[in-house]
């Protein structure tokens, strides 16, 4: 039997039983539809984490006291601004370092109040970080020196504080201490749900007073490119160890970072692909039942074939390539679907989709394998059917 004479009496087999065909079919579509959409979903989000990251600055090293893994411990930070001087010899350009110390406090402007991250910092952060202030002006080394009571909110902070009034000058309190705004960032957004202006930057000295404390969380430094940036990490740490001998530190570069944020996305979204094939395994049991339910129907119309001359391999041909157009039919409508489905999940939500060519190959692939393997065996079936016995069935 010709390939094309086949293809066409599947289709007229299809045809003649339309609602038990779209009903087969339709658990292919929804396991490639699912496929295609929570695919889009994790590389969406892979891609947006990795955007974030690099949106930070460029040539980024993090230093921070313990391992930066994320299967281990918090270490306390026994990091000062001496360190943060010592790094500064290493590095060879103040400007080029920044330091953080972190801590949840309640902002409060008149009878408005926000709980928002108060971030102790250098006035190095706009240079070494890409933050930039939309409104007034930044901090300065005086305001560090001399442990000003003064503060850069961020958008979602002045918007929550002062609403459409300008806060420049105006007073603020933290933590019960009373600040001067002296500037506002511009908006950045959100990242995965966690809004990014949600936060107000006062000098670290101020921050050190302000909680009890002369601790550094961490120390960022921006490298002058990226041939030396492992050269000086290493150098960075040696330093930093040789002041304390008994704290191990990290030095991260964005790439590692971005390399660990990546498997794990990586693995989630294989993950999630995983899950959505279940029930294109289940899809395909529904195709091998049908087809089964199909040869025993048609056993006589398959007797009558064998009688004028077709062979065993025809017949299972025939009914092979009936299970691949119903999988194949589903994986198209499917595809379609998940990419309707992605797209409208990208517009509608703060969670990030993104096509990729290779999800809708591996879904379009693994529906047409589905037809072949659960095709397989009710084709077999139908190719060793005995002719007389067929012809005598009723």
């Amino acid at each position: 039997m010709r390939i094309a004479e086949a293809w066409r009496v599947a289709l007229d087999a299809l045809r003649a039983n339309r609602l038990r065909s779209g009903l087969t079919m339709l658990g292919v579509v929804i396991g490639v539809a699912a496929v295609v959409v929570l695919v889009a979903i994790g590389t969406g989000a892979k891609r947006e984490v990795e955007q974030q990251v690099e949106g930070l600055g460029s040539n980024l090293l993090i230093v921070v006291p313990g391992r930066l893994e994320f299967n281990s411990a918090p270490s306390v930070s026994r990091l000062s601004l001496s360190d943060v001087d010592a790094v500064s010899r290493v590095v060879g350009d103040p400007s080029r370092v920044a330091v953080t110390v972190t801590s949840g406090e309640t902002v409060r402007a008149g009878t408005r109040s926000t709980f928002t991250t108060v971030q102790g910092v250098l006035e190095t952060t706009p240079q070494v970080f890409v933050r930039n202030v939309a409104r007034g002006s930044y901090l300065t080394s005086s305001d560090v020196d001399t442990a000003r009571r003064v503060a850069v909110l961020g958008a979602t902070v002045a918007r929550t504080l002062f609403g459409d009034r300008d806060p420049i000058g105006q007073q603020v309190s933290v933590a019960g201490v009373r600040f001067r705004v002296i500037g506002v960032f511009a908006p950045l957004g959100q990242s995965l749900g966690v809004d990014r202006d949600d936060e107000v930057h006062i000098p670290v000295t101020t921050a050190h007073r302000l909680y009890g404390t002369n601790r550094i969380d961490g120390i960022a430094v921006k490298a002058p490119d990226r041939e030396r940036i492992d050269a000086l990490g290493e150098r960075i740490v040696a330093e930093l160890s040789k002041r304390h001998p008994d704290t191990e530190f990290s030095a991260v570069t964005q790439e590692q970072i971005l390399g660990v944020l990546g498997d794990i996305l990586g693995v989630l979204t294989g993950v999630l692909a995983a899950i959505a094939g279940i029930s294109l395994l289940v899809g395909g049991v529904g195709v091998s039942n049908i087809m089964l339910v199909s040869v025993r129907e048609r056993t006589r119309e398959i007797g009558l074939r064998k009688a004028v001359g077709a062979r065993p391999r025809d017949i299972g041909v025939q009914f092979l390539l009936e299970a691949v157009l119903l999988t194949t039919i589903g994986g198209v409508t499917g595809m379609a679907l998940g990419v309707g489905a992605a797209l409208l999940v990208g517009e509608l939500s703060p969670v990030p989709a993104a096509i990729t060519w290779w999800s809708l190959a591996l879904a379009f692939g693994v529906s047409a394998a589905v037809g072949i393997i659960f095709g397989v065996v009710p084709a077999q079936r139908a190719g060793r059917l005995d002719p007389v016995i067929a012809l005598r069935t009723e």
